[in-house]
C-alpha cells in the first residue's frame, strides 16, 4: 500500500468530497476524508486535557491490569481496567464540558529518544456521518464502547480512519510530517457512525468493533441500521524536530498503528441534548481548532 496525502484549502466552504448514490453496504472505512474547517457542519465539540499514561485497556483487556501497550487517557479521571460506568459518571473529568465524563484513550506517541511524548490535549468532534440525515442520529447508549483503527497495522490505514496533520490544517498524511511553525502535530481517528441497535460493546471481546460499522453513501448497512454520532478524535502533540520525524513510533508498534478507544460515560441527558440541539438542528456548537 502506498502512502498518500490529501490536500484541502483551509478556506473551503465544503471540506468533504462529493457523495454517491450507490446503495449502502458494510464497509471498513468512511467513504471520504474529512478535512479543512471543522466548524462547517452541525456538531458539538469538547476539548479534554491529558490525564495520564497507563498500560491498561478497559475495552480490549477488561480486568487485566498492565496487559496492554501504553495508552494516554483523556476525559474521565483515573480510568483503568477496574473502572465502572457509575464511577466515571460520579468522578472528575479533564474535559471543558463537565458533563463529559466519557473516557478517550489512544496509543502513546514515542519520541526519537524512546520516551513517551506528553500530549497537549484531545479534541472530540461529534457529528452525523457523511451524508447521513442528521435528524436520524441517536445518542450512544449508556456505557457504549468502541474502538477505531488497527493497532496491528504495519501498512498505511485509510486516511478516512487514521491520519496526521498540522493541528486543524487541511493536509492529511499517513505519517507525521514537518509542522514547523504550526501550533501542534495532530493525530486524527474517526470512529464508526452506525450501530447494530443491540450491543453496548462487541459481543466478542477480541473483536471490539463488531457492534458498530461505517456508513456508505449516506446510509447505514442493514446489519448496523442505527445512525449514531460519528466521533472524530484529534490528539495534539508538541511539534517534533524535523530530524526526529522518521524515528517517531506509537506504543502499539510502528507509527502506522494508530487507533483510539471510546467509552461513553457522558451524563446521558446532556448527551441527548447535544445531539438534538446541535446535530439534529445542523448547528456547530462549541467549535474548537
Amino acid at each position: 500500500m502506498t502512502a498518500v496525502a490529501v490536500l484541502a484549502g483551509c478556506g473551503s466552504s465544503d471540506p468533504e468530497l462529493a457523495g454517491s448514490d450507490e446503495p449502502a453496504v458494510a464497509v471498513d472505512a468512511p467513504d471520504r476524508v474529512l478535512t479543512g474547517p471543522q466548524g462547517t457542519r452541525g456538531q458539538f465539540v469538547v476539548e479534554c486535557g491529558f490525564d495520564r499514561f497507563l498500560p491498561d485497556d478497559p475495552i480490549v483487556h477488561p480486568g487485566a491490569a498492565g496487559a496492554s501497550h501504553l495508552h494516554q487517557f483523556f476525559g474521565a479521571v483515573d480510568v483503568s481496567v477496574e473502572s465502572t460506568y457509575d464511577e466515571m459518571l460520579e468522578g472528575a473529568t479533564t474535559c471543558d464540558q463537565l458533563a463529559d465524563t466519557a473516557s478517550y484513550w489512544t496509543p502513546t506517541l514515542v519520541g526519537a529518544d524512546g520516551a513517551p511524548v506528553e500530549p497537549l490535549r484531545a479534541v472530540a468532534y461529534y457529528r452525523a456521518g457523511p451524508d447521513i440525515d442528521p435528524t436520524t442520529v441517536v445518542p450512544y447508549p449508556p456505557g457504549m464502547m468502541m474502538v477505531a483503527g488497527d493497532h496491528t497495522a504495519i501498512e498505511p490505514q485509510p486516511l478516512s480512519i487514521v491520519s496526521w496533520s498540522c493541528e486543524s490544517g487541511g493536509r492529511r498524511e499517513v505519517r507525521p510530517f514537518d509542522c514547523t511553525g504550526a501550533p501542534s502535530l495532530r493525530m486524527w481517528i474517526t470512529f464508526q457512525d452506525c450501530w447494530n441497535g443491540v450491543d453496548e460493546r462487541s459481543p466478542i471481546v477480541p473483536k471490539p468493533s463488531m457492534h458498530v460499522a461505517y456508513s456508505a453513501a449516506g446510509e447505514c448497512p442493514e446489519s448496523h441500521p442505527v445512525p449514531i454520532p460519528q466521533l472524530q478524535l484529534a490528539i495534539d502533540f508538541p511539534v517534533p524536530p524535523v530530524d526526529d520525524l522518521d524515528q517517531l513510533a506509537l506504543s502499539s508498534g510502528n507509527i502506522l498503528s494508530g487507533h483510539a478507544d471510546f467509552w461513553n460515560a457522558w451524563h446521558q441527558d446532556k448527551l441527548r441534548n447535544e445531539v438534538v440541539n446541535c446535530i439534529h438542528r445542523d448547528l456547530p456548537c462549541g467549535v474548537s481548532g
